[in-house]
């Protein structure tokens, strides 16, 4: 098997832990695996020190052989620099695939445009299935995102896109809003698959007490924490506005990401916001455990173009979360989906707070919705769920019956 992911372990948060665990699953089940990968740089954008230098770098990681191709990493998203990125992941690829018998099947996680693309050609120049996972949609995304230059960022996207999934010989969607922008770009309707994400993190382990003692946050104060990338799309501006209303709220932004400097300069005047570092795999859960509410924020025009993979940890851990997000789009469908949460108008901080502080009132009640979500997980968002349905893909794809 051959796995195309610019994301892939040490990478921790975005799609870089989905695609770890499929790779060494299929490692654990006796299959030769390799992965043509980028150097690890996300979510801070920054290169991994240890690969400074580094144009080509093999490696076993679990039983899976990783090949590692160079590529910028811009530590400011503009349309440009991302283009960029793509095309410098897209040239070396080209130039450099992966040294490796013929696989049986290439599976593709995108948004990479380029790894949509790579994939493609490799796999007809193999003649073998060849099937993309479309996590999110970079055409809707460069439009809705505010990126620089989005529109015209837009249009070559989806070109990109396009050519990558009308090559594919089943097309896998992690949520049933993408469904129809993928049917747009000419891919027949009776070849794409839902295979949703699954929740990659544990259970929480240790009291919430323990965890809110060693993070500094006091008992009786309401915590209000969101966790993964800081980029244009969350619009994590509305937590610092919220945070600016009510001093006696803490709001913590744990991770990193393209905006983060910006957020630490919009905030420097808000003592009851706090920035942190993304903690440790092991640390993680028991984190977002500790907190009373557990944010997730899009701009208004995000829509169907992306579903934050921070829902299935959220859900997870057993905490309300309040989704402060377009209702009529994928993220706010899963939130409803969980019971796990409430929906706010997205970049309203006043109607935010409201919902923190109708939580916090009410401790029954925000202990109620935190508790559908490990149900929900349980019921339908398990791993060994998530990859039963990566492999019935695969399965698919190379001539078996579809389930």
């Amino acid at each position: 098997m051959l796995l195309v992911s610019t994301n892939y372990a040490p990478e921790h948060a975005g799609i870089g832990p989905y695609a770890t665990q499929i790779a060494e699953h299929w490692a654990d089940l006796g299959h030769e695996t390799h992965v043509l990968a980028g150097m690890p740089h996300y979510p801070a954008w920054s290169l991994e020190p240890e690969y400074k230098g580094a144009l080509q770098r093999t490696e076993q990681r679990a039983g899976v052989t990783v090949h590692r191709r160079a590529h910028t990493v811009p530590p400011r998203q503009t349309a440009v620099k991302r283009a960029l990125f793509e095309g410098s992941i897209l040239l070396h690829g080209a130039v450099a695939p992966p040294r490796m018998p013929k696989p049986d099947a290439v599976l593709a996680q995108m948004p990479s445009l380029a790894g949509g693309v790579l994939a493609a050609r490799l796999a007809a120049r193999w003649k073998v299935p060849y099937v993309p996972v479309v996590q999110d949609l970079m055409g809707a995304a460069a439009a809705q995102s505010g990126i620089s230059g989005g529109d015209k960022a837009a249009a070559i996207a989806g070109r990109a896109e396009a050519y990558a999934l009308k090559r594919a010989t089943l097309v896998g969607v992690i949520h049933e809003t993408f469904v129809e922008r993928v049917v747009g770009m000419g891919v027949d309707p009776g070849r794409i698959r839902l295979v949703p994400n699954w929740s990659h993190v544990p259970k929480p382990t240790k009291p919430r007490g323990e965890t809110r003692r060693h993070l500094g946050w006091s008992p009786g104060e309401t915590v209000v924490l969101h966790s993964g990338n800081m980029g244009l799309k969350q619009g994590l501006e509305v937590l610092v506005g919220a945070a600016r209303l009510d001093p006696k709220v803490r709001f913590v932004l744990m991770g990193d990401g393209s905006q983060r400097s910006a957020l630490a300069d919009l905030s420097a005047d808000v003592p009851n916001l706090d920035i942190i570092p993304p903690a440790a795999d092991g640390e993680f859960p028991d984190i977002l455990a500790a907190a009373d509410v557990l944010a997730v924020t899009q701009h208004a025009a995000v829509l169907d173009m992306s579903v934050p993979s921070k829902l299935t940890s959220y859900f997870q851990t057993g905490r309300p979360v309040v989704a402060s997000v377009a209702a009529e789009g994928g993220t706010a469908q899963e939130v409803e989906r969980s019971g796990a949460g409430v929906l706010v108008p997205p970049e309203d901080p006043e109607a935010l707070l409201k919902a923190v502080r109708a939580l916090a009132e009410d401790p029954e009640a925000a202990d109620a919705l935190g508790a559908a979500g490990p149900r929900h997980v349980a019921a339908h968002l398990s791993r060994e769920a998530g990859l039963a349905r990566i492999d019935a893909l695969i399965d698919e794809a190379l001539g078996g019956t579809r389930p």
